[in-house]
C-alpha cells in the first residue's frame, strides 16, 4: 500500500493545481499519490476505520459495504447508494462523500434508528457482518424520498450474507422502516391502541416502532432522507466543486486516469490501446485481487458524460454504456410505466433479470458496457440482449462509429467484435412490436446474488395469416452452454415461417437438443442438467407465449390448465414469523430475552475483531507458502525470486521451526512446515513475512517449488478401495444380535442401501486470524486469535517454540462466527505466525484471504453409509446393519471424535432392538476436515431418516407414520447402553402436528399437485435427539474467574469464547442472578488463557452448562464469605455490602469449577453414558419446486425444541433460526467441488468452490416465507444449569426436514411419469440440479434414466 501521510496533486488542469479530495464521515480527506492499487475499503481501515470488514474480497459478502453520496450535475442532486468497498478502487470516489458505519451512530453520540432496531431485535450475533447490513439498510433508507416497501428491503440485503442469525430478526428489525399501507402513516387517532403504543406499519400488530423515531424528519434532493439529527450532510464543497481529469499512479507502475469527455477517453485509449477501462471494477478488481492479473494502466470512464446519456425515442432506447445496472433497471421500470405495453417486453424481461443479478452493492457499480465488453459465457444479460435485436454502437479513437448486432458481437471465449482502438459507446434498444414477445430465463445454484448455470433470453415476433399465427421472426441465445454466449441458429431456422402450434414445440425441441451441444467434459461439469435446462427453457417460452397470445387467438390450441404451472410467475410474499416461548424468572437475570451484551457495540461497527486490533508500526504481515500437489515429494525450494520481491522480511522454512515441527490436536501427525511430502493441495510449507498483507502475498507467490508427482487419492470410495484410513479408527458398536435376526425369519422384509452426503465449508464471516507479538525482549509470546480454542493456541504455539506455556498467553475477545472451524484448525495459523514472529522479535499478523481459508482449513466431513435393514409389514424396525465411512483428509485431527458422534446419533429418535455399526476414518489427500456444528451427528442421522423413507416407500406408508411407531420411549437403552431418561420427544411431535396441522397441510399439498404439473410442493416431518456433552470425559470441565468491585460491579472471566451464540450474555444473566444485581451490573472480560487455565474448547453445544455453572460455582464461594457480614448489616444495595466487605477484608474474588457428573463410555466394552442429557426437537417443512429447473422455495417451516428453562429464551431463538438455515444449506444448496473423479475438469485436489462466487450460502431470500419456533414449555431440565438445556447443535440436523419434503414433491412429480411408488436416491445436498434431474420427464430422458443421480464429491 502506499503511504496515507504524504498529500500528492493532480495533473496540471489548465493553468491550476487541483488536489484529489475525498469526504469520509464528514472529514475531508486529500488523497496522496501512490494509491491506485489501493480499495476503499483498504484506505479506510488504514485510517482506523475498522468497522468495515473485509470478508470475502470479491464483492460476495457484504462486509465491506460502505454508502457513497455523489452530487449529479445533471439532474442537480445526490446520488445515495451501497457498495462494496473491497472492490471500489480509492480513485473511483474521488470528489465524493463516504459514509461507513462509523458515520451513522456511535454508542456516546446515540445510535442511528437502525442500529437501535438491529440490536434491540437481536439481529446481531456474532456481529462481523452487522455493518455491513446496516450500511445497505441506511443506503437505502438515504436514498428514498418515500419509507420503502418490504420488497425493496428485502432486495437491498440480498448482497448481504449472514451466516449465524438466519436473517429473520434482521428482516424484522428493518421492516419497521417500511411503509405498506398509507393508512398507517397518516396518523389517524384510530392506529392508538388504549394503553398508547402503536401499530405496527408493517404487520398491523402492536409494537415499538410507531414513537416517531423510525419515520424520517426531513428529505432534500441534496442530503435524502434523514432520521436522525445529527445525519451526516452532503458536503457544501462538493456541490460548488468542479471535476477534474485525473492522472495518478500506484504501486508496480500503475496509473490511473479518469477522463471527464469522451475525446480524452479516445486520446487516452490510442496512447494505452492494452488499457482496462472500469466503472465498478467488478470483474478488473477480481482479476487484478484474485487470479492476480497485472494491469499497467486503468481508465476510470464513470465520468464520461458521452458514455452515461439515455435517449429515449418512438423506435427505441439508447443507454451509454457507462450506465450502471441499477440505473438501468430504473430506466427500465420507467419505460414500463410510460411506455405502451406492447413496446416493452424486452424490458420487463431486463427487469426480471436484473432482480437476480448480483447484489444491490454491485449493480450500483457495475456498468452495462462492462457487463457486455467482459464477454462471460455465463453472462445475464448477454442473451437478452442478443435475443432483443439490440445494436451496440462502436467508436474508435478517431471517432468514427459502427453498429454491431448484439447476436454477432461475442465472437469467442471473452473475445467480441472490438479493435483495441475502440471503446463501446452505447446500446440501442428498439421497442417490441404487437405480437412480439421477449423472455429471460436463469438457473443458478441459488436464486439471489449468484452465477447463472444456464440462462437464456428468447424472443418470437408473430404474424396473422388467417386463424393462424405464423413465426415471422426468432432468436434464441443462451449462456453457460459453450465458450461463449451461444446463438441457436438452427432453430432460429427452423421456427421461422412456422405456424405456432404444439407440434410446432415438439419439433422445435428436437432441433434445439441437436442445435445446442455440450461436452461431457465440458468446464463447469452438469452437463446433464445443463442439457435438460436448454430444453426446459425453450418449453416454458413456448408455454408463456401461448399463454400471451390467448387474448389475441382465443381459438388457437392450447395447452392444459395444469401445465400453465410451468409459467406462472412467481411472488415472493414478504418472510413472516412467530416465536414462542415461556419467560422462566429466576432471580433478576435468568430467563430474561435480554439482547446480546455486545449487540450495541456490534451495530455501530465498535466491536473489534481480530483483524480490527491496532498494531505497533514495526508489525509484519504474513502470507503462507502453499502445496500445488495433493501428494507429491518436494525436490526443491527456490526462494531466490521472493527476496528481491518489494517489503519482503523472510521466508521460514520447516528447518527454522525453533522446537518441535510435529503437530496435532490429538494425534501428532501434522507438520507446521512440510518437510519432504506434501499430503494435499493447500498444505503449509513456509511463512513469508514483509511489510504488507498484499506484499507478502506477493514474495509468497514467488517461492518456487519443484515437485515430484505422487499418486493421490481422491474420494472415499478410493479410499475403501485402497484401505486407505487413518491407523487405529476403526470402531465398532452393537446392541442384540443383527445377523441371527436377519436370519431368523423375524424380518418380513429387508433393504440394503447406501447414503452419501457432501460436505459443507463453515463460511464464518471473519476468516482466521492471529496476531503474535513478543515481550520482555523475547522471553515471552502473546497472541490474539480468532479461535474456539485459546488454549489449544497456547499448547501449539509452546510446542514449536520450545516455551513452557506459562511463557505463551492467547486472548480472544469475540471471533466472528466459528460452527467448530475454529476449534483446532485455527491453532496451526497462529503456530505458523509464532514462528517469524519470535525468531525476528517483530509482531506479525497473519489474517487468510477468504479462498485460502476455504481451501486449507477443513470443512464439515462428508460421509458414506452402507446399510442393511429388517422390518416388519407394519413397518417397525427390528435390526440395523451399518457401514459407516468419513473423509478424514491428511491428518486425524477430530475426525475419529466425528465418526463416534455419527455413530452415536444413527438411532437417531428409533427404538432398534439389533444393532450393529461398524465404522472407520479415511485418509485422502485433502486438506485435514475438521469439527462442525452437530460433530457427524447430523450426518449418522441423515443416513437413518432416508432408510425410514424408504421403509415408508416399500409399505406404501407415510414416512411420518414409519417414524411414529418407532419412537423410543422413557426407560429405551440406546446401542451404546445408555438409558433414555426424560424423554419429550412424544409431547414435541404430539404438539407440533397440531402447530402445523400436519393432515390438513397434506391434503393441501396433495391437491395442489393434482392441479400442477410443473410446479409440486412437499411436505415432511423430522424429530431429532442430539446427545449434549464432550464425549471424551476429560474434556468435560470448566473454570471461571469472579471479582467483585467495591461499586457492586462484577467482572467474570471464564474459558469459553464468545462468538455470536450469547455465552458472555448468559453467563453475565447466571451471575446477576447469583448476586441479585441487574444485568448490567456485570462485565464479561476476555478469554485469557493465563486468567483460567487448560479451558476446553467452546464446543458441543456445552459452553453455557459448563462455564454457566463454574461462573455459578465461583459466585457462591463469594456470596458464602459475604453472608455473615450480609446477615449482620442491614444494607441498602450490592455496592453497600461489597465495600462493607471490602473493610472487612473479605476476599471478594474466586476462581470456580465445574465437571460435568455422570458422563463417560468405555469402547472396548460398549457401555456408558457419552451423554448427559438429550435436547429433543421436531420440524415441519413445506417446500415448491420447479420442476423443469429444480429451483425450489421453503414455503413453511414449524419449529419446535425442548430446551428446559430457557437462560435466554431471545437468544436461544436465535440459535434455533441460526442452525436451522446454516443446515438448510448443507441439505440444499451448499456443494463443496474437489478436483476427483466426478469433476475432472477440475485440477486434481484443488477445491473450485473457495469463494462466494462458487460456494452457496443461503441468502436473506433462501429462508422460509413463514418462519416459526416455539419452545416447548413447562419442562424443566434437571441436568442443566438453572434447568435449561443446549441449543447450538441440536437444531441443524432439523433442516433436513426441508430435504425430506422436496423428496416428497420430487416424488409428486416422478409419479405423473408412473415413477411414484419406485424408491430414488437423492444425495445432499439437494440443489437444483439434483432436484431437476431426479423429476425424471420427457426433457431429461434423451439425456438420462430415471435412475440417475448427479456426481457429488465425497
Amino acid at each position: 500500500m502506499g503511504s496515507l501521510k504524504k498529500e500528492g496533486e493532480m495533473e496540471q488542469i489548465g493553468d491550476e493545481f487541483m488536489e484529489a479530495i475525498l469526504y469520509v464521515n464528514g472529514v475531508r480527506r486529500v488523497l496522496p499519490d501512490g494509491l491506485a492499487h489501493m480499495t476503499l475499503l483498504e484506505y479506510l481501515r488504514d485510517l482506523g476505520l475498522t468497522g468495515t470488514k473485509l470478508g470475502c474480497g470479491e464483492g460476495g459478502c457484504g462486509a465491506c459495504t460502505v454508502m457513497v453520496s455523489s452530487y449529479d450535475r445533471t439532474s442537480n442532486k445526490c446520488v445515495h447508494y451501497a457498495v462494496n468497498a473491497c472492490l471500489a478502487p480509492l480513485y473511483s470516489v474521488e470528489g465524493m462523500h463516504v459514509i461507513s458505519i462509523e458515520g451513522v451512530g456511535h454508542r456516546k453520540h446515540g445510535l442511528h434508528p437502525l442500529q437501535e432496531s438491529l440490536a434491540s431485535s437481536h439481529g446481531s450475533q456474532c456481529g462481523f457482518c452487522t455493518p455491513g447490513f446496516v450500511m445497505s439498510m441506511y443506503a437505502l433508507l438515504r436514498s428514498n424520498k418515500n419509507s420503502p416497501s418490504e420488497e425493496e428491503i428485502e432486495e437491498s440485503l440480498a448482497g448481504n450474507l449472514c451466516r449465524c442469525t438466519g436473517y429473520r430478526p434482521i428482516i424484522d428489525a428493518f421492516r419497521v422502516f417500511a411503509k405498506t399501507d398509507d393508512a398507517l402513516y397518516s396518523g389517524l387517532s384510530s392506529l392508538s391502541l388504549q394503553d398508547g403504543s402503536s401499530i405496527c406499519p408493517s404487520t398491523g400488530k402492536p409494537c415499538s416502532c410507531g414513537d416517531g423515531i423510525f419515520q424520517p424528519i426531513s428529505y432534500s434532493e441534496t442530503d435524502g432522507a434523514k432520521y436522525a439529527e445529527k445525519e451526516l450532510i452532503f458536503p457544501p464543497e462538493l456541490l460548488l466543486r468542479e471535476l477534474a481529469s485525473l492522472k495518478l499512479r500506484g504501486d508496480g507502475g500503475l496509473i490511473w486516469y479518469r477522463p471527464l469527455r469522451l475525446q480524452h477517453l479516445l486520446r487516452l485509449k490510442a496512447k494505452h490501446p492494452d488499457a482496462k477501462l472500469v466503472v465498478g471494477n467488478t470483474e478488473v478488481g477480481i482479476e487484478m485481487r484474485m487470479k492476480r492479473l497485472q494491469y499497467q494502466v486503468l481508465i476510470y470512464v464513470g465520468q464520461v458524460p458521452e458514455l452515461n446519456t439515455v435517449n429515449v425515442n418512438d423506435i427505441g432506447v439508447e443507454i451509454g454504456s457507462a450506465l450502471t445496472l441499477s440505473e438501468l433497471l430504473r430506466l427500465f421500470r420507467n419505460v414500463v410505466k410510460e411506455r405502451p405495453a406492447h413496446e416493452t417486453s424486452a424490458c420487463k424481461a431486463f427487469i426480471e433479470q436484473l432482480k437476480w443479478f448480483a447484489g444491490t452493492q454491485i449493480r450500483n457499480v457495475a456498468s452495462v458496457g462492462g457487463n457486455i465488453c467482459t464477454a462471460s459465457p455465463i453472462s445475464d444479460l448477454n442473451p437478452l440482449w442478443m435475443a432483443s435485436r439490440a445494436e451496440f454502437k462502436i467508436i474508435n479513437c478517431n471517432g468514427d462509429v459502427r453498429s454491431v448486432p448484439a447476436r454477432d458481437f461475442f465472437s469467442g471465449y471473452r473475445e467480441v467484435d472490438m479493435e483495441s482502438n475502440e471503446i463501446l459507446l452505447s446500446v440501442f434498444l428498439p421497442w417490441t412490436r404487437p405480437l412480439e414477445y421477449v423472455k429471460e430465463f436463469k438457473q443458478a445454484h441459488r436464486r439471489d446474488d449468484d452465477i447463472a448455470i444456464v440462462n437464456g433470453g428468447m424472443r418470437v415476433f408473430l404474424e396473422e395469416r388467417g386463424e393462424e399465427l405464423f413465426v415471422s421472426d426468432a432468436s434464441v441465445a443462451f449462456g453457460g452452454v459453450a465458450a461463449v454466449t451461444l446463438r441457436a441458429r438452427k432453430t432460429e431456422e427452423f421456427l421461422i415461417g412456422k405456424s405456432w402450434s404444439k407440434s410446432l414445440l415438439q419439433d422445435a425441441l428436437k432441433v434445439i437438443q441437436s442445435d445446442v451441444i455440450i461436452d461431457e467434459d465440458a468446464p463447469g461439469g452438469m452437463v446433464e442438467f445443463r442439457k435438460s435446462l436448454v430444453l426446459s427453457f425453450f418449453f416454458k417460452f413456448f408455454l408463456w407465449v401461448s399463454h400471451r397470445i390467448r387474448d389475441v387467438k382465443p381459438a388457437l390450441e392450447t395447452f392444459p390448465p395444469s401445465y400453465m404451472s410451468a409459467v406462472k410467475s412467481f411472488s415472493r410474499p414478504c418472510r413472516a414469523g412467530r416465536q414462542d416461548y415461556e419467560t422462566v424468572m429466576q432471580g433478576t437475570a435468568v430467563g430474561l430475552p435480554a439482547v446480546h451484551l455486545s449487540a450495541r457495540m456490534q451495530v455501530t461497527g465498535e466491536a473489534e475483531y481480530t483483524d480490527d486490533t491496532p498494531v505497533p508500526p514495526n508489525t509484519l504481515h504474513a502470507a503462507l507458502v502453499l502445496s500445488k500437489m495433493p501428494h507429491a515429494r518436494i525436490i526443491s525450494i527456490d526462494d531466490s525470486e521472493s527476496k528481491s520481491s518489494p517489503g519482503f522480511a523472510g521466508l521460514f522454512l520447516a528447518k527454522d521451526v525453533p522446537a518441535d515441527n510435529k503437530i496435532g490436536p490429538v494425534v501428532a501427525d501434522e507438520e507446521l512446515f512440510a518437510t519432504d511430502v506434501v499430503t494435499c493441495v493447500g498444505q503449509v510449507i513456509g511463512v513469508v513475512v514483509a511489510d504488507t498483507h498484499e506484499n507478502a502475498k506477493a514474495a509468497a507467490g514467488k517461492v518456487e517449488v519443484e515437485y515430484e508427482e505422487l499418486p493421490a487419492i481422491l474420494s472415499i470410495r478410493e479410499a475403501i478401495a485402497a484401505k486407505s484410513f487413518h491407523p487405529n479408527t476403526e470402531k465398532m458398536l452393537r446392541k442384540g444380535d443383527v445377523e441371527l435376526c436377519f436370519q431368523s425369519g423375524q424380518c418380513d422384509r429387508m433393504i440394503e442401501g447406501e447414503v452419501q452426503m457432501g460436505s459443507q465449508e463453515h463460511f464464518y464471516m471473519e476468516p482466521h486470524g492471529s496476531l503474535v507479538w513478543t515481550t520482555d525482549g523475547g522471553n515471552e509470546v502473546h497472541m490474539i486469535s480468532s479461535t474456539q480454542d485459546p488454549h489449544k493456541h497456547q499448547q501449539y504455539v509452546s510446542h514449536v517454540l520450545g516455551l513452557p506455556m506459562p511463557k505463551v498467553v492467547c486472548k480472544t475477545k469475540r471471533i466472528g462466527g466459528g460452527f467448530g472451524g475454529k476449534e483446532t484448525r485455527s491453532a496451526f495459523i497462529a503456530a505458523a505466525a509464532s514462528v517469524p514472529s519470535y525468531l525476528l522479535n517483530r509482531p506479525v499478523k497473519l489474517i487468510l484471504d477468504r479462498d485460502v481459508d476455504m481451501m486449507i482449513s477443513g470443512h464439515r466431513h462428508s460421509f458414506v453409509g452402507k446399510y442393511k435393514v429388517g422390518f416388519t409389514n407394519d413397518g417397525k424396525v427390528l435390526a440395523y446393519d451399518l457401514e459407516i465411512y468419513n473423509n478424514g483428509g491428511n491428518s486425524l485431527d477430530l475426525s475419529q471424535a466425528v465418526l463416534e458422534i455419527a455413530m452415536f446419533n444413527s438411532d437417531n429418535v428409533y427404538e432398534i432392538p439389533h444393532v450393529r455399526i461398524r465404522g472407520n476414518v479415511c485418509f485422502t489427500n485433502y486438506p485435514s476436515n475438521t469439527a462442525f456444528r452437530g460433530f457427524g451427528g447430523p450426518q449418522g442421522m441423515l443416513i437413518i431418516e432416508n432408510w425410514i423413507q424408504r421403509i415408508a416407500a416399500e409399505l406404501d406408508r407415510s414416512p411420518e407414520e414409519i417414524r411414529e411407531m418407532n419412537f423410543q420411549m422413557e426407560g429405551s437403552i440406546t446401542h451404546y447402553s445408555q438409558c433414555i431418561q426424560h424423554c419429550t420427544l412424544h409431547q414435541l411431535w404430539k404438539e407440533l402436528k397440531l402447530s402445523c396441522n400436519f393432515l390438513k397441510a397434506r391434503r393441501e399439498v396433495d391437491e395442489f399437485n393434482s392441479h400442477n404439473r410443473w410446479k409440486k410442493r412437499g411436505v415432511a416431518m423430522v424429530p431429532t435427539k442430539f446427545g449434549v456433552s464432550f464425549t471424551k470425559t476429560f474434556m468435560n470441565q470448566a473454570g471461571a474467574l469472579v471479582h467483585v468491585y467495591t461499586d457492586g460491579t462484577v467482572l467474570v472471566t471464564h474459558g469459553g469464547v464468545e462468538m455470536g451464540q450469547g455465552l458472555h450474555t448468559k453467563v453475565a444473566q447466571v451471575a446477576a442472578s447469583a448476586f441479585n444485581i441487574p444485568l448490567s451490573s456485570v462485565f464479561v472480560s476476555e478469554t485469557s488463557t493465563d486468567k483460567v487455565p487448560n479451558a476446553s474448547p467452546t464446543a458441543a453445544s456445552m459452553s453455557s452448562d459448563m462455564y454457566g455453572a463454574a461462573v455459578l460455582n465461583a459466585c457462591e464461594q463469594i456470596k458464602a464469605r459475604m453472608e455473615p457480614l450480609a446477615s449482620k448489616l442491614s444494607c441498602n444495595s450490592f455496592a453497600e455490602l461489597a465495600n462493607a466487605c471490602y473493610f472487612q477484608r473479605i476476599d471478594l474474588s474466586a476462581h470456580g469449577f465445574y465437571i460435568v457428573p455422570d458422563v463417560g463410555f468405555d469402547w472396548i466394552s460398549g457401555k456408558g453414558n457419552p451423554f448427559r442429557y438429550y435436547t429433543y426437537g421436531a420440524a415441519f417443512a413445506e417446500v415448491e419446486i420447479d420442476t423443469l429447473t429444480g429451483d425450489f422455495h421453503t414455503r413453511t417451516v414449524d419449529i419446535k425444541l425442548d430446551l428446559g428453562y430457557s437462560l435466554n429464551p431471545a437468544i436461544d431463538i436465535g440459535q434455533i433460526e441460526g442452525a436451522f438455515v446454516q443446515g438448510l444449506g448443507w441439505v440444499a444448496l451448499e456443494e463443496v467441488k474437489w478436483g476427483d473423479a466426478a469433476h475432472r475438469w477440475i485440477k486434481p485436489g484443488n477445491l473450485l468452490t473457495c469463494g462466494p462466487g462458487n460456494y452457496k450460502i443461503p441468502s436473506i431470500n433462501d429462508i422460509p416465507f413463514n418462519f416459526n419456533v416455539s419452545l416447548l414449555k413447562g419442562n424443566p431440565n434437571s441436568k442443566g444449569i438453572h434447568s435449561s438445556k443446549a441449543v447450538g447443535e441440536p437444531p441443524f440436523f432439523l433442516a433436513s426436514s426441508v430435504f425430506f419434503a422436496i423428496k416428497d414433491a420430487i416424488k409428486a412429480a416422478r409419479a405423473e411419469m408412473g415413477l411414484g411408488s419406485e424408491w430414488f436416491s437423492l444425495d445432499t445436498p439437494a440443489t437444483p440440479e439434483r432436484i431437476r434431474m431426479a423429476c425424471f420427464d420427457e426433457f431429461t430422458c434423451p439425456f438420462v434414466s430415471s435412475d440417475f443421480f448427479p456426481k457429488l464429491s465425497v
